[in-house]
């Protein structure tokens, strides 16, 4: 794990905390993971908390070995755009990737791949709130700016903050199984394992952002109420406005129109009924105002690339999530 000074403590401590989790989980003889962070100076790092992160070691050390490591890598975080400018982390950054399995980075931490070149040609993602200035200084990678992680060959990149985490469960299911990664999942009390193609927008997200009141009131009516019929007719005249007024406020303050926002609510309400009851799919789709199992399937893959059948089965572990290894934590 590279870290620096001013990176975000989650990007450094979540990935780690879920990469060390699968210790408990895994079968006896199973070689878990070991973990060195590494830094300019070994001994604290400040983060963006005022919380202090210990590496084992500096980069001028690190850089000596030839080991071949497993996965790199690299965090995220406010102290980013100055840690481009330290010749001693792409230095060790560049060398150690050469001799990596994998290269990984945690939301700006895709700024570090990108300014040795790695990710030319390439398509990555970071935080939202970067895609931007990652298009802009680096033209040769292609950002997409919505998915929560991205896999292209070795080299994996991911949103923000708690996106890191479910990068981390990717390679974690990668490495060990499915079954160990949804175990790793539940006993960090994650609300699931997302796949990467999921929208770094929620719904909620949305919601709050909009400050036209009409459209406002709308927003949340939908959110409370996604079974209703939705139509631009009925949610304009809930509003009090014409249909082509409404429509074209609603996309000035959400940038989606009122059909992909109800579709994208409704996505969000049926993963949620899924995950926590045993509704049968058909049922859940009237539930949720899909009207039937088929126009869900088809709504869910083009907002998650699976069936809502096969989105249940993969939050659904064959062993139960009590099932720590004996003398685990308490």
């Amino acid at each position: 794990m590279v870290t620096y000074p001013e990176a975000h403590i989650l990007d450094v401590v979540g990935p780690l905390e879920v990469l060390t989790g699968a210790t408990y989980f895994l079968p006896e003889g199973q070689a878990p993971y070991a973990v060195t962070v590494v830094a300019s100076n070994a001994g604290p790092v400040q983060t963006t908390s005022g919380i202090s992160v210990t590496a084992h070691r500096a980069f001028v050390d690190a850089i000596r070995d030839d080991d071949p490591i497993d996965t790199l890598i690299v965090s995220g975080g406010h102290g980013t755009m100055t840690a481009l400018e330290d010749t001693a982390l792409l230095d060790f950054v560049r060398q150690a990737a050469a001799r990596s399995r994998r290269i990984v980075s945690i939301c700006t931490g895709a700024m570090v791949l990108a300014e040795i070149g790695l990710l030319d040609g390439r398509r990555a993602t970071t935080h939202w709130w970067w895609c931007p200035i990652l298009e802009k200084r680096y033209p040769a990678v292609n950002v997409d700016r919505d998915a929560i992680f991205v896999r292209d060959g070795d080299i994996w990149t991911s949103a923000g903050v708690t996106a890191g985490m479910d990068l981390a469960l990717a390679l974690v299911e990668m490495d060990f199984g499915h079954d160990i990664a949804l175990q790793v999942a539940r006993y960090n009390v994650m609300y699931m394992m997302r796949p990467g193609g999921q929208s770094q927008f929620s719904a909620h997200l949305v919601a709050q952002r909009a400050e036209d009141p009409a459209i406002n009131a709308t927003l949340a009516y939908i959110l409370a109420n996604p079974g209703d019929p939705l139509t631009v007719t009925a949610l304009a005249a809930r509003a009090g406005l014409s249909e082509r007024t409404f429509a074209r406020r609603f996309k000035g303050e959400t940038e989606l129109t009122p059909a992909a926002y109800v579709e994208a609510v409704r996505v969000q309400s049926a993963r949620v009924t899924l995950e926590t009851t045993t509704r049968g799919v058909e049922q859940v789709a009237l539930q949720t105002g899909f009207q039937n199992a088929e126009r869900m399937r088809r709504a869910f893959q083009r907002h998650l690339g699976v069936s809502a059948t096969e989105y249940r089965e993969r939050f659904r572990g064959s062993q139960s999530a009590a099932t720590l290894i004996r003398d685990g934590p308490g």
